[in-house]
């Protein structure tokens, strides 16, 4: 069902944990006052960090298939989808995919949380 690599996945995991619990980093809940590039505006800000750029660098390296997957392995992590309905997620990654997926997904504070639930409805686990 996956084909992205779950070891990378929890290399993501890791390093989006490491990004987000920095000092600094603060990424506001999106609003009605917020226009499409919020995200890109904030992220900006983190361009020098080490660890901003190294998650940056292995998000965009990856093929747009597994980077669909990814996308769609957070929403199913966030509850847009069920583990019965990946086909429809993939799909819906899919049609959305562009070239900053790196930054759509680190605009979100609890990426990683949401990578590790869906990991584990998926029956994987990452090593601690």
């Amino acid at each position: 069902m996956l084909n992205l690599n779950p070891d990378i996945v929890c290399a993501i995991i890791e390093k989006c944990h490491e990004f987000h619990g920095q000092e600094g980093v603060s990424i506001p809940h999106a609003g009605d006052d917020y226009d499409d590039d919020w995200a890109m505006q904030v992220l900006a800000d983190h361009a020098d960090d080490s660890t901003y750029q190294e998650l940056k660098y292995l998000i965009d390296d990856l093929e747009p298939s597994h980077q669909v997957e990814l996308v769609a392995l957070m929403w199913m992590g966030r509850g847009d989808f069920a583990i019965d309905e990946w086909q429809d997620a993939i799909k819906q990654a899919y049609d959305s995919w562009n070239s900053r997926t790196a930054e759509y997904l680190l605009g979100s504070p609890l990426v990683a949380d949401y990578l590790q639930e869906a990991l584990q409805e998926m029956g994987y686990q990452c090593n601690e």
